[in-house]
């Protein structure tokens, strides 16, 4: 699992990808509607090879949003994405501290904020809120 292979808890990983993906409802896809099962937006960027699906996007610069179309990591399926975010977060040294950090919601937000995964200057706070929206969800079913 993406936790076993990262030391992030499961419910920070799905957290991001609630906030990600709209929960959901926002998934990236293909000009044909076909699915990129891309729960984490994560650009394909850095040498990536596999498939790319093009989607709008809000990045920040300096501050001011701007939209753009950017080319997104596709997938065979959601398995191929947890797995591929779970390589990114534990192969990569930028996201080290994110995932030491990831005792604490807050704490790992912030480093993931300050990692760059996001140019949104309000995705410390908004992921911070996710996660413990899901970890609200996953006390109520246990």
């Amino acid at each position: 699992t993406a936790e076993r292979a990262t030391g992030v808890p499961t419910s920070f990983i799905l957290g991001q990808a609630a906030l990600e993906s709209g929960w959901g409802r926002g998934e990236i896809r293909h000009a044909d509607g076909a699915p990129s099962f891309n729960l984490f937006g994560i650009k394909a960027t850095g040498g990536w090879r596999g498939a790319v699906a093009q989607a709008g996007t809000t990045e920040y610069e300096a501050g001011t949003p701007v939209r753009k179309t950017e080319a997104f990591r596709s997938y065979g399926s959601y398995a191929e994405a947890f797995t591929d975010y779970a390589r990114l977060l534990s192969a990569s040294p930028r996201y080290a501290d994110a995932v030491r950090e990831a005792r604490s919601p807050e704490g790992f937000a912030s480093a993931m904020q300050r990692a760059g995964y996001a140019t949104d200057p309000q995705y410390a706070s908004k992921l911070a809120r996710t996660i413990n929206q899901t970890l609200a969800l996953q006390r109520a079913l246990t």
